[in-house]
């Protein structure tokens, strides 16, 4: 990343939706330049012969998808970072495996557009100042608000990848766990107590034996008759607080 801003390589094998995302991408302020590719086989070409800080690269293509072009530049000596673009969930896991660091849905909104930039420029900072000993980059610690995890539509089934950070609560829901974020609910196979346990450090904590809650997005606690209490989230979302959970969740709160 040069001192104007990020330099990103934009795929897709069709103009319109291609065009529509470089327009985008130039609008931002982190971005200082924005090359085109139009398919897999031009993106390839362009990546050998030129450094990008990032590739926002469409996931189905019918010369090379974004599947296949992610593994063969993630070979590369200093690869760049992956941002997958699509119109459909169906590439998210293999998105994942490859720790893209985002899945965006078309049409991409500027919103989301600019949370993707944002780990693109967190990432590069991150790898300009740790390259190990052959030069290349190591995948910088997973943060509390950075780790993107697979789940799986409420309804559906499709498979999406979310960040740890916009989760507000985590519900148990008998084998699964209900992942609620403010754009939606999703669900991970997993038990609440393992979740609790491993999500503990960044900020995750127990209000009830049904519940998590991530304090970094709680708003209000909030009292109530018998010693109990909800909690409230900024976007009006309410989950209940056990009893001889809410000394400890008034003292983490500052209340």
């Amino acid at each position: 990343m040069s001192a104007n801003g990020l330099t990103i390589l934009a795929v897709d094998d069709e103009h319109t939706p291609l065009e529509d995302l470089a327009r985008l991408l130039r609008s931002c302020p982190a971005v200082h330049e924005v090359e085109c590719a139009f398919g897999g086989h031009d993106a390839l070409r362009k990546a050998s012969n030129q450094a990008f800080d990032a590739i926002f690269l469409d996931v189905k293509m019918p010369d090379l998808d974004g599947v296949e072009l992610g593994r063969v530049l993630k070979r590369f000596a200093s690869p760049p970072q992956l941002v997958f673009v699509s119109a459909y969930d169906s590439g998210a896991v293999e998105a994942f495996e490859l720790r893209a660091l985002d899945y965006l849905r078309k049409p991409v909104s500027r919103h989301r557009l600019e949370e993707a930039l944002e780990r693109v420029a967190a990432a590069v900072e991150y790898h300009q100042g740790h390259p190990d000993g052959n030069g290349r980059h190591p995948t910088p610690p997973a943060a509390g608000d950075s780790e993107m995890l697979a789940v799986s539509a409420a309804r559906g089934g499709s498979t999406r990848l979310i960040n740890r950070g916009s989760i507000l609560y985590v519900q148990s829901h008998g084998d699964f766990v209900r992942i609620v974020t403010e754009d939606g609910r999703y669900l991970l196979r997993n038990t609440l107590s393992d979740v609790e346990r491993r999500w503990e450090p960044f900020g995750f904590i127990r209000v009830h034996r049904q519940y998590l809650a991530n304090l970094a997005r709680a708003v209000e606690l909030r009292p109530l008759l018998g010693g109990t209490a909800e909690l409230a989230f900024a976007d009006g979302q309410i989950i209940p607080v056990a009893r001889r959970h809410v000394a400890d969740l008034s003292r983490r709160l500052g209340v």
